[in-house]
């Protein structure tokens, strides 16, 4: 296995059952104990898990405060950028799909004037940002996922196959040339992949630190995306190396 698979698998396990003891992780991953503590200090460099006495657990939040509302005002102004570009790709009578992710939020607060739009959604803060609009929203059925305010959702609790999406906007926490695009959790993954599989349109909304980043779970290649739209705070040798690599890249201003 690989080591960036190992660590997802290593980060699933603790989601599910919130704290592993080492050699329980030794032994289900078949691998020796320096490997995995080699993999832990990854996960623990990255923020997603703490070190306990013999083991591991999911690193804890601040109280009362998710991981989304954390992130709302790291890089606003890049974020803000991000999602005015996007409102300009977004005409009346769409249905679009919006992510969960404090970049898709930005975008959702700037919806109101749109006609007969539908907005398909996971996200928890983007249902209350179009509560007290015109806006037809569909939120997917699933599991909440507490720490996103978002719905990780089941095939069998959400048909599909009867959805029209003109428009899919993805966050993602990494994106490199080499591994595509990727983000810590599974089931958020799951949910991402899906929405890419079946709309007509998709665009990546990432801001310039998510770059050159590979975290734990794929999610789809640079390819499956029609551009992917960052700030201007993206290096020019960065934005170059990616635009000669055939990537339909955009820095909003």
């Amino acid at each position: 296995m690989f080591p960036m698979k190992r660590r997802a698998t290593i980060l699933d396990m603790v989601q599910q059952e919130k704290m592993m003891k080492l050699p329980i992780l030794v032994e289900r991953l078949g691998v020796s104990m320096e490997t995995l503590r080699r993999d832990i200090a990854v996960l623990v460099e990255e923020g997603a898990v703490e070190k306990v006495y013999g083991g591991i657990k999911l690193k804890e939040e601040p109280l009362g405060e998710s991981l989304i509302e954390q992130r709302l005002h790291h890089a606003l102004p890049e974020k803000k950028q991000i999602a005015t570009y996007c409102r300009s790709l977004i005409q009346e009578g769409d249905c679009i799909y919006l992510d969960s992710g404090s970049t898709t939020l930005q975008l959702a607060h700037l919806l109101q004037d749109v006609q007969r739009l539908t907005v398909v959604t996971n996200s928890l803060p983007i249902v209350m940002a179009l509560m007290h609009t015109e806006i037809e929203v569909l939120l997917i059925g699933g599991k909440l996922r507490r720490s996103e305010q978002s719905i990780t959702t089941y095939d069998f609790l959400f048909n599909f196959d009867q959805l029209t999406i003109h428009k899919a906007f993805i966050c993602a926490s990494g994106v490199s040339l080499e591994k595509g695009v990727s983000d810590y959790s599974l089931e958020e993954a799951t949910t991402r992949k899906k929405m890419i599989e079946i709309a007509t349109h998709t665009y990546l909304m990432v801001d310039h630190s998510k770059f050159e980043r590979d975290v734990f779970v794929h999610i789809a290649p640079l390819s499956a995306f029609d551009t992917i739209i960052t700030d201007e705070q993206l290096e020019d040798a960065t934005y170059e190396t990616y635009v000669d690599a055939g990537v339909s890249l955009h820095r909003a201003t």
